[in-house]
């Protein structure tokens, strides 16, 4: 993709989801996830009714009279955008593939964010991690995150989510917001989002197509397996090879759901051919 192609593309995306994120996820955000609590504003003289749990005795002591501690709620919060690489997010059989559609949910979160003056990073991950960008504020970061999620050529096309959360706890030592983005067809990393959960508030999106939840009866097909590139003949009329692909694609959806469930995660699906503002809305007002 050239330059001139790659600046139109993060335009588009920029004037889509800014105006989302203006006008319908900016206070949604704000009012769903609060600052990492209280921190400490000034002192001032004891009124009538202060909690007397707040008293400074310190400064009591200098002045011979009572001074109780403000508090005032800690707004500045950091957001994590962990986005799936794989080859699986390259299939798409409606309007758009599975990566359009996370490029065009992380950006929302990443403006609406922007509103909040907090500070975005950025994790692509395959089965390693792929691209760490820190976290920063600003326009021009939020479009340099764009610009990755448009145009990064993965070196691997496997999925290890388990090995992504372990990088973000080595990077994160204070509390973040983080959304995973990722069609969640994976496993082995329920004990690492219990352990991540335990100090983020995190969120997982799974992004999925309505044709990847069963084979159709199409006869002897050949199929490759995005991440693995491997080519296989499958008749598709066999009952039985239907049945267990939608056995083995609901374990992956039931494994994703549990892991974050009992880990206390939030959990938003996203199918491509329906409307993820409608989801990513109705979450953050169950939340509020």
């Amino acid at each position: 993709m050239d330059t001139k192609e790659l600046l139109k593309k993060v335009r588009k995306i920029e004037i889509k989801t800014r105006r989302l994120s203006d006008h319908i996820f900016g206070g949604e955000y704000h009012s769903t996830f609060k600052g990492r609590g209280m921190t400490f504003s000034e002192v001032r003289q004891y009124q009538f009714g202060d909690d007397v749990r707040n008293i400074d005795w310190n400064v009591t002591a200098r002045y011979s009279e009572p001074f109780v501690k403000v508090f005032e709620e800690e707004r500045e919060l950091t957001m994590m955008l962990m986005v799936d690489v794989s080859g699986s997010e390259l299939f798409g059989t409606v309007e758009q593939f599975k990566n359009e559609i996370v490029t065009e949910i992380a950006a929302t979160l990443a403006f609406s964010a922007t509103q909040n003056n907090d500070k975005i990073g950025l994790i692509l991950f395959s089965d390693k991690v792929e691209l760490y960008i820190p976290p920063k504020k600003g326009r021009s970061h939020v479009l340099r995150i764009i610009r990755e999620l448009i145009e990064f050529q993965p070196e691997s096309k496997r999925t290890n989510i388990a090995e992504a959360l372990k990088f973000l706890s080595n990077v994160m030592k204070k509390k973040a917001i983080v959304f995973v983005l990722s069609d969640f067809i994976a496993d082995d990393y329920q004990q690492t989002m219990k352990i991540v959960s335990g100090k983020h508030d995190v969120t997982g999106i799974r992004v999925y197509d309505k044709r990847e939840e069963e084979i159709p009866n199409l006869g002897m097909v050949q199929m490759e397996d995005e991440e693995t590139g491997e080519l296989m003949l499958v008749n598709t009329s066999s009952k039985k090879i239907r049945l267990n692909y939608g056995k083995y694609y609901q374990e992956k959806v039931n494994y994703y759901k549990n892991s974050f469930t009992k880990s206390g995660a939030g959990t938003i699906d996203c199918r491509v051919d329906e409307s993820y503002v409608k989801k990513m809305l109705g979450y953050f007002k169950r939340r509020g």
